[in-house]
């Protein structure tokens, strides 16, 4: 007798269904994708975690689109269609430079801040090897930074990590005091993600002015548009890295300024692209994308700053007034003008979060890289913050859309989710 094996069942897509049930299949998606953007409630959503990405623009884009299908050949091929696209690389390449104020040679595209960060540390590291083993940077560095000087400390490698105030600032005397003879690099970020602080880059600078072989690397992922221009101008600077996505660019993109004449080992090796210092086949629609962002963004920058000022101000100014509110972000111009960090006490800064999402409005805790890890934020530790306060942290972070009118909203929710928590707490709020 034949055993006749059964049949598995055919998966059920929408192919094989019928007409009225993938209308409401559908129907059924874009009531969820309109829930999560009104929140099911008539709200008009608020984004307010821009350290953590950024809307794409409309003309961004735009420019993708129309790179992607009229310059879609390879840069690298011989033919005319490779010819056009290197044309759009190139011009890309151009314009970046031209709006940081550096030279087209010294632009080099990556995927994005992280591979810039790490780029920059271990190129410098295996390029410099001979010379000397000791890298610096501080102790609020992005896990990109920190991570990586990690790495390299199990490779034997030496790092020393600057220690940072009470406000989240390390001193240059520190920094004076941690150069050695075998010092190769210094890596300081302009802005800290956590909580907006400006480190002291121009002072960096001065003191790294006596020690011409040390490569001087900055972070400046949070610090394009915010005004920080003159600092990042600065001549003494041999690196920087800068992301994509955190100006309005599509996620994967990035890029490095490369002072001419400074050299790093490649962390990518294969083809050769970028002059041979970053192999494989560089995605010219979002680079394209990319320059048109900054672009835009630079144009507008004077006003886009102090639209933020007043946004951030209006929420300061309400939130700080409350007993059981620690704040790490200050108003004062050390401060970058998109980021506002505090805490409310006895209270998890998830728990915070999940209740002004409910309301339509979009925060985080600290660095969205690490929130969903659950630990207590890397920076908030270094400034010796209670950890009982640190992991009550959240994080308002704008861009130039934010408005007043949002602020407000904000405000208002705010004091809802305040007394709340203040029923649950018997202490006095």
């Amino acid at each position: 007798m034949v055993k006749v094996r059964p049949s598995r069942p055919r998966p059920l897509t929408l192919r094989f269904l019928p007409d009225w049930l993938v209308l409401l299949k559908l129907t059924n998606f874009l009531s969820i994708i309109q829930r999560s953007h009104n929140n099911g409630r008539g709200r008009q959503m608020i984004y307010f975690d821009n350290s953590a990405t950024t809307k794409i623009s409309p003309e961004a884009l735009a420019t993708y689109n129309k790179v992607s299908t009229d310059f879609f050949g390879n840069p690298s091929s011989l033919h005319a269609l490779g010819t056009r696209a290197n044309e759009v690389l190139q011009s890309s390449r151009a314009q970046i430079a031209q709006l940081i104020g550096a030279k087209p040679n010294e632009i080099y595209f990556t995927s994005g801040g992280t591979e810039s960060d790490n780029w920059v540390i271990k190129g410098t590291a295996m390029a410099k090897r001979e010379f000397g083993r000791h890298l610096i940077t501080t102790s609020i560095e992005h896990p990109a930074v920190i991570n990586t000087m990690k790495q390299l400390e199990k490779l034997g490698f030496d790092v020393t990590y600057l220690p940072v105030d009470h406000r989240g600032f390390i001193n240059i005397d520190d920094l004076k005091a941690a150069i050695r003879k075998d010092t190769i690099l210094v890596s300081i970020m302009a802005v800290n993600n956590e909580i907006g602080s400006m480190q002291p880059i121009v002072e960096a600078a001065r003191v790294l002015d006596a020690y011409p072989n040390i490569h001087f690397h900055v972070d400046a992922v949070q610090a394009v548009g915010k005004g920080l221009d003159a600092a990042l101008q600065d001549p003494r600077i041999d690196f920087m890295s800068f992301s994509g996505h955190k100006f309005h660019a599509p996620r994967g993109t990035g890029f490095i300024y490369a002072k001419e004449g400074r050299m790093i080992a490649p962390l990518l090796t294969g083809g050769g692209q970028e002059n041979d210092w970053r192999s494989g086949t560089e995605n010219v629609p979002a680079i394209a994308a990319m320059a048109k962002s900054l672009r835009l963004l630079l144009a507008n920058e004077a006003d886009n700053v102090a639209r933020q000022q007043a946004v951030r101000k209006r929420i300061y100014d309400h939130v700080s007034q409350k007993p059981k509110v620690t704040m790490f972000s200050q108003l004062t111009p050390d401060f970058a003008p998109h980021v506002l960090c505090f805490a409310i006490a006895g209270v998890r800064g998830e728990t915070i979060v999940h209740a002004f999402e409910a309301q339509a409005i979009y925060i985080s805790t600290t660095s969205a890289c690490s929130s969903k890890k659950g630990t207590e934020s890397s920076t908030l530790a270094a400034m010796h913050t209670d950890s009982r306060i640190a992991t009550s942290a959240i994080r308002v972070s704008l861009d130039e859309a934010n408005t007043l009118a949002e602020a407000d909203a904000f405000n208002k929710a705010f004091d809802t989710i305040y007394a709340k928590f203040a029923k649950l707490d018997k202490a006095t709020v």
